[in-house]
């Protein structure tokens, strides 16, 4: 029987799963600190103790799956660049950690891999074309297209946050301008608050903009839930320009469903209605729309785990 160790890499925490068998849900939990800033030597370090710490005493077939951020060429392990990870850069994650535990370990994109795990086990379970798309400080996503993960022609596939969706826009995480993450994500909500609010637009945000001089993405969602007129018009835009979005990936890859996570798309339907309307005014024929749903994914925070695990199992 396959026994599985996940990983879920993230810029805070380093978190840790093991499946006895390829399915959810894992007996043994750990999580470390990331320490992104004392750089790639020392996370690999805590990565490899956080394994140790859920490794059964007795290993059958042991598979290592791992979901990291960035770039990652899946096909060699490597990861190519992490923005919220200093000075991951070409870094070899898949074999530094095989020449330790000598398992097979397999490496893939953090969104791709909870694309997998929402289709396999979540949102997606039982769809065989889906597009996953996380919404949270960053957007990333992955795409299943009859049964299978796209990956590209290096692994490098379905970024899906970093598609231009507004040329010459704010300028992104990753350098470039206009992309849907520097337009859409958290952060970008919060920044275009703040300036709206400098620029004298009223709001309940302004007395906590005065306070802490800096707004985040989950304060515009509680702004707008709680029926702020001006976070509630950000939330609106944000749709309208996901939903216009949607409709282009609906056209490339007419996928049965778009599978929605993160923080931002917790929203409910103060999100996913200006969403749908866009996605709706957008297609370029109403067959496209046929049977497609947009739903909210359904593991939170586990999904990068229990997609780990479905990576490797495969």
């Amino acid at each position: 029987m396959i026994q599985i160790v996940a990983v879920d890499l993230g810029g805070t925490n380093i978190r840790v799963a093991y499946f006895p068998t390829p399915e959810p849900p894992p007996t043994m939990h750990n999580k470390l600190l990331t320490h992104a800033s004392e750089g790639p030597e020392a996370v690999i370090a805590r990565i490899i103790e956080a394994i140790h710490a859920v490794l059964p005493t007795e290993r059958d077939d042991l598979r290592i799956g791992v979901g990291s951020p960035g770039p990652i060429d899946p096909y060699r392990g490597v990861c190519l660049k992490a923005v919220n990870l200093p000075g991951w850069v070409n870094i070899p994650l898949q074999a530094r950690l095989q020449e330790h535990f000598a398992y097979p370990v397999v490496v893939g994109n953090d969104a791709n891999v909870a694309a997998l795990g929402e289709w396999r086990f979540g949102a997606g379970k039982g769809i065989s074309n889906l597009i996953y798309l996380t919404i949270s400080t960053g957007i990333g996503g992955g795409i299943i297209v009859d049964g299978q993960l796209l990956l590209g022609a290096q692994g490098l596939g379905a970024e899906l946050g970093h598609m231009t969706v507004e040329p010459g826009g704010p300028i992104c995480s990753c350098g470039l301008l206009g992309h849907l993450e520097a337009v859409a994500a958290g952060p970008a909500l919060a920044r275009q608050a703040t300036t709206l609010i400098e620029a004298g637009r009223p709001s309940i945000l302004a007395q906590r903009l005065a306070v802490t001089d800096h707004l985040t993405g989950k304060d515009i969602g509680e702004a707008a839930q709680s029926g702020d007129a001006l976070a509630c018009e950000i939330i609106e835009r944000a749709g309208e320009i996901i939903g216009r979005y949607l409709a282009d990936l609906a056209h490339a890859f007419n996928p049965q469903a778009f599978v929605l996570g993160g923080g931002v798309s917790q929203l409910g339907p103060l999100l996913f209605e200006p969403i749908e309307r866009s996605l709706h005014a957008h297609v370029m024929d109403p067959a496209y729309l046929k049977d497609l749903r947009v739903v909210p994914a359904a593991l939170g925070d586990d999904a990068g785990l229990i997609g780990a695990m479905v990576l490797a199992s495969q």
